[in-house]
């Protein structure tokens, strides 16, 4: 899969782990391990797209690619839709966003979101995977999307979707079986047309009701088909505890 680009928003401010993007793993900033591994995708280029002066020098002292955008933006994607005004990318053109915390990312995951995007005629792409557990489908944490039959997402939502509502009446504890239950993860493909109407879009009421970005495109009309994997991807980095666990990671496996 060649001929998409892969963005990674980074800014420092994180109120669980401060300056996140510059934490040291294995020697090098948790930033560049994020590009590091996105570059072992078919992506022809890997981005970091910052607001901080510190990230953009981290970035250039390990030869990743860096754009310094602007500090106003109140999303990782309001930073992707200026990357890809500042690169004029053409409106068919497929970025993947990469999330700056995610240094165990797999670049499989990457170039399969990728080709999902260039098989299916969609502005937007996603990924999730299957919920086996009740406590998982409860949890408000857990972001659920409910597919249709062509694997566009129906809805997002911290609820439990879809209720199943007789079995929940006597059991909430066991899901039943069949249930199609699927948690969303936040790694997101775009048409770059998409990111150049983005800041046109008005933020939709349910998109601020659940604290859910994505559901603004919904709402405004565009499809976002959803990739299903086996498996969870590794963690991202949120806490000191994760910070640790990714630095075990690299110390007993990865050298470089």
């Amino acid at each position: 899969m060649n001929g998409f680009v892969v963005v990674i928003p980074a800014r420092l401010a994180s109120s669980r782990l401060p300056e996140k993007p510059l934490a040291d793993i294995g020697g090098k900033p948790m930033v560049v391990r994020v590009a590091e591994r996105a570059a072992q995708s078919a992506a022809s280029r890997v981005i970091v797209a910052t607001d901080d002066a510190r990230i953009e020098a981290a970035c250039r002292q390990h030869g990743v690619e860096v754009l310094l955008t602007r500090a106003d933006h109140p999303s990782g994607t309001d930073r992707l839709a200026e990357v890809a005004a500042l690169l004029a990318l053409p409106d068919d053109a497929i970025v993947v966003n990469v999330q700056g915390d995610e240094p165990l990312i797999d670049p499989a995951l990457i170039d399969r979101l990728a080709a999902l995007m260039a098989a299916r005629a969609v502005p937007m792409a996603t990924v999730a995977h299957a919920i086996h557990d009740a406590a998982e489908m409860f949890n408000p944490n857990v972001v659920k999307v409910v597919l249709d039959r062509h694997g566009k997402a129906l809805y997002f939502s911290r609820a439990p979707i879809p209720y199943a509502r007789d079995a929940f009446a006597a059991d909430k504890t066991q899901l039943p079986p069949g249930l199609p239950v699927y948690r969303h993860i936040g790694m997101y493909a775009y048409r770059a047309s998409l990111l150049h109407t983005y800041g046109s879009l008005a933020p939709a009421p349910l998109e601020q009701f659940e604290a859910l970005e994505q559901l603004r495109m919904l709402w405004h009309g565009y499809d976002i088909v959803v990739e299903c994997v086996a498996e969870a991807p590794p963690a991202g980095v949120d806490t000191p505890e994760d910070l640790a666990r990714v630095r075990a990671y690299f110390a007993a496996n990865l050298s470089g």
